[in-house]
């Protein structure tokens, strides 16, 4: 839960975009975390951290959880990332399953490291972490995920470069490339000291984001590179820190809406109607160019609810974009 009287970013465009339209935010005083939004018509739709008032509940609650999505996704002709889930021992026995720890480590031996290894729901990459062939890192980084979900799902790796394209009914309305956190060496900063410039430039920014040091899968990224938080990158050398691009853990976002390839927005819009949605972030993983023709590429998942928070916080121009895109989803939500 929010803390009292910390309002998202979300909230806060809401409430300043609103009145564009004649509408007007009422929010829950004392946490700040859901509201409610009063047309001009007399209509009342609500909304709950990032969850708007938009999709159906059905369409919702398939695409939060990424396996079922990804079952449906794979049926209709999307290219999907192969996969299995996966149970915490209490659940298995509950279900009555064998897919427990220990099948899942046979289950990525099976299909060779390294391994994707993430909850089977949630958002902003907790716990996502890239496994290599160590079985004391993979049982580390599945129970890390057993820690906040009883179903966790285990996946070939792909190559490729992330993008989420954010979809409002018939537009791509939003696409930007996601990249992982990352610093750039000056010939005399270790990477813990560019890391907590990194942070610095954020406050900065006022973007909420909070880069963990601590973070084990930073840890066992530089250690697969042969360096550490202590090593001092070349001038101009740009060490990724993690393997998941979400902004929320210090990721960077490049705006692509105006050079994207037609193709690959009409796969998004197609794919968000095929899956029952509205509004959805689609993520890409594009192995070539997003200007040109879609050659090979993957649906690593669906979000019914696109929080664009961290996205705002990366820019002024960033923010407008945002501001812009909630002043469309409000139009939408009236009708």
């Amino acid at each position: 839960m929010k803390k009292k009287n910390n309002k998202s970013i979300l909230s806060q465009i809401l409430q300043k975009v609103a009145p564009r339209i004649g509408a007007t935010v009422v929010m829950e005083p004392e946490w700040n975390f859901v509201g409610q939004i009063i047309f001009k018509n007399g209509r009342k739709r609500y909304f709950r951290g990032s969850s708007l008032d938009i999709n159906t509940l059905g369409a919702s609650e398939i695409a939060k959880d990424k396996d079922f999505a990804n079952f449906f996704m794979c049926k209709m002709g999307y290219p999907t990332i192969s996969g299995k889930t996966f149970f915490s021992r209490e659940f298995a026995e509950t279900i009555g399953s064998e897919r427990n720890i220990d099948a899942a480590y046979l289950y990525a031996m099976e299909i060779g490291f390294p391994v994707i290894v993430k909850p089977n729901s949630g958002s902003q990459g907790t716990c996502v972490a890239l496994v290599y062939n160590k079985r004391r890192e993979f049982y580390r980084a599945i129970r890390a995920v057993f820690k906040r979900d009883r179903i966790a799902l285990v996946q070939q790796q792909v190559n490729g470069k992330d993008y989420r394209f954010v979809v409002l009914d018939n537009e791509v309305i939003s696409a930007y490339e996601r990249i992982p956190l990352n610093v750039v060496g000056d010939g005399f900063s270790t990477i813990l000291i560019l890391l907590q410039k990194k942070q610095d430039r954020f406050i900065a920014l006022k973007r909420d984001t909070k880069i963990k040091l601590n973070d084990v899968r930073i840890a066992e990224k530089l250690k697969h590179k042969g360096l550490s938080l202590n090593s001092v990158p070349s001038k101009g050398e740009r060490v990724y820190l993690l393997d998941n691009a979400n902004l929320s853990t210090g990721g960077d976002a490049v705006d692509v809406t105006k050079i994207a390839h037609l193709e690959f927005k009409r796969i998004a819009v197609r794919l968000t109607h095929d899956m029952g949605l509205r509004l959805c972030g689609v993520d890409f993983m594009i192995n070539g160019d997003v200007a040109k023709k879609p050659e090979t590429y993957w649906i690593l998942e669906i979000n019914s609810a696109p929080g664009l928070d961290h996205y705002a916080q990366t820019g002024f121009v960033q923010k407008k974009i945002v501001e812009d895109l909630y002043l469309k989803v409000l139009k939408s939500m009236e009708k």
